[in-house]
């Protein structure tokens, strides 16, 4: 266990919570339920939102930036999506502050009352949709391929670092589509994006389906999601994407003449994930001894820790260093020195096994004689030495290793952390003892939202493979509709 770490055995949420800030991941930010990134927790992000960004390019699609503020009257225009936002919605209803007649403090000036109140976005679906009515006018303008990078603020009762803060950083893409195959393919594209990402990148496993009616996006016909399991064995909703059909086009007039000149209204979707994903990686991840990082999203992927006695020339050191050095950087290895003076090398060790680097070089006087560097994984903790010339080989191959490791590893976690129930009373054993469970359901929101009653599991999704044939519903004992997945859930 690193010093002042919890161990995850004993106490989860804090553990997380200490991983974090011990790391300097995040801190507490001044309002309550906001969070300050630093700079190191937002060079995460920066690896996640690159992977993605070159994605969403790479399939057609452009960044845009629209306001951060929007009309209450436009809300109302869609009645099923704001009543999913309603009580997280924050609201502008002043311009300006003024002095109190004392002139000790301020106060909100009353003559500044807003004529119609603005909410600060919880989600941009009304904005855009606002804009598209101006930009759409023929089958010509289609589709329309937009991601936006923002912020978004949804004003949350109980709030954690990363997971669910009250403002957070995210992408959400908007799309408008000629036809309704068009639409729902690139459902389908983004939430393969989605999965890619997170597989490939971020070497965590999911499970890819389809919400249930009650878990889906409010204004959605159809969504999908990518879920992953964490340390804890419960679920987090990892990214969505969702297919709108013409519901945000109806409430906003959005119409086009087809190729037959008739006029229509457009098809929709919108997908999105945020910073929750730099919480996935540490509850996939981390041990208690802090982060371990996939290489593909360190920031730092290989730290070379010099070990300078007093008397000991470190120019000479870093001399012998600086060959290795540049071929890792030159073969687009993110390498960092720590050659920090005052500071112990157990102390270095420390913070960077907590931070997660990938792969720690130890170099002094002794290694340089033999002509190595002392090599330590994180993800295993295995120590070994390597000759100077076989690193800069090796060093990119093990990266690889790693990342490949992690996969590995959380993928066999989720295996053995999958269970099939086939009795409600086994069900119920299986939620105590946390994991996800596959099962038959009868398809009502009464049976699903008597599970969730009862066990505080809810249906995480209905896999695109399911084979609800022979079996039955974990509850009610009637003939299964679809084969589902149930855990509990942040």
């Amino acid at each position: 266990m690193a010093k002042g770490v919890t161990p995850k055995s004993e106490d989860y949420s804090k553990w997380y919570t200490d991983v974090i800030t011990k790391a300097e991941l995040a801190d507490y930010g001044p309002v309550k339920g906001t969070m300050v990134i630093r700079p190191y927790g937002y060079g995460i992000w920066e690896s996640i939102r690159d992977a993605f960004d070159k994605r969403f390019k790479d399939t057609g699609h452009v960044n845009a930036y629209f306001p951060l503020f929007i009309p209450k009257s436009f809300l109302s225009k869609e009645a099923e999506h704001i009543e999913g936002f309603a009580k997280e919605c924050a609201v502008v209803t002043h311009t300006r502050l003024k002095s109190t007649e004392d002139g000790k403090g301020i106060e909100v000036d009353p003559a500044s009352k807003l004529e119609e109140e603005i909410i600060v976005r919880p989600t941009s679906e009304t904005v855009i949709w606002s804009m598209y009515k101006k930009w759409i006018n023929s089958y010509r303008d289609l589709p329309i391929l937009i991601n936006q990078w923002a912020n978004v603020v949804r004003w949350e009762m109980r709030t954690r670092l990363f997971l669910r803060t009250s403002e957070f950083l995210w992408q959400e893409g908007h799309t408008a589509h000629a036809t309704e195959a068009e639409a729902r393919e690139e459902t389908d594209r983004m939430l393969e994006v989605y999965r890619e990402v997170l597989e490939d990148v971020l070497a965590v496993p999911v499970l890819t389906g389809k919400k249930s009616e009650s878990e889906k996006f409010a204004g959605a016909i159809d969504t999908l999601c990518i879920e992953a399991m964490k340390g804890d064995k419960k679920a987090l909703q990892a990214g969505t994407s969702h297919y709108l059909g013409q519901n945000f086009a109806k409430a906003f007039e959005v119409k086009f003449q087809n190729e037959e000149n008739k006029e229509d209204y457009v098809y929709a979707t919108s997908w999105g994930v945020s910073t929750r994903l730099v919480g996935a990686l540490i509850m996939v991840h981390g041990d208690d001894k802090g982060l371990r990082l996939p290489p593909k999203v360190a920031p730092i992927q290989v730290v070379v820790i010099p070990i300078v006695r007093k008397d000991d020339d470190s120019s000479e050191l870093m001399d012998y260093l600086h060959p290795l050095i540049s071929k890792l950087k030159d073969s687009g290895v993110r390498v960092h020195v720590d050659d920090r003076p005052k500071m112990s090398p157990g102390f270095k060790f420390n913070e960077w096994e907590m931070k997660g680097v990938p792969i720690r070089l130890e170099v002094g006087a002794r290694d340089m004689e033999n002509g190595e560097v002392f090599t330590a994984r994180r993800d295993t903790g295995e120590k070994f030495g390597l000759t100077l010339d076989a690193a800069s080989v090796k060093i990119p191959e093990l990266l690889d290793e790693i990342q490949n490791s992690l996969f590995n590893q959380a993928l066999e976690f989720r295996a053995e952390n999958t269970h099939t129930a086939s009795t409600w009373d086994e069900f119920k054993s299986i939620v105590e003892k946390g994991g996800f469970i596959k099962c038959g359901w009868d398809g009502t929101a009464e049976t699903e939202n008597k599970i969730k009653a009862e066990t505080k599991a809810t249906i995480r999704c209905i896999p695109f493979d399911e084979d609800p044939s022979g079996i039955n519903c974990i509850f009610s004992g009637n003939a299964a509709k679809h084969q589902v997945v149930f855990s509990k859930a942040y």
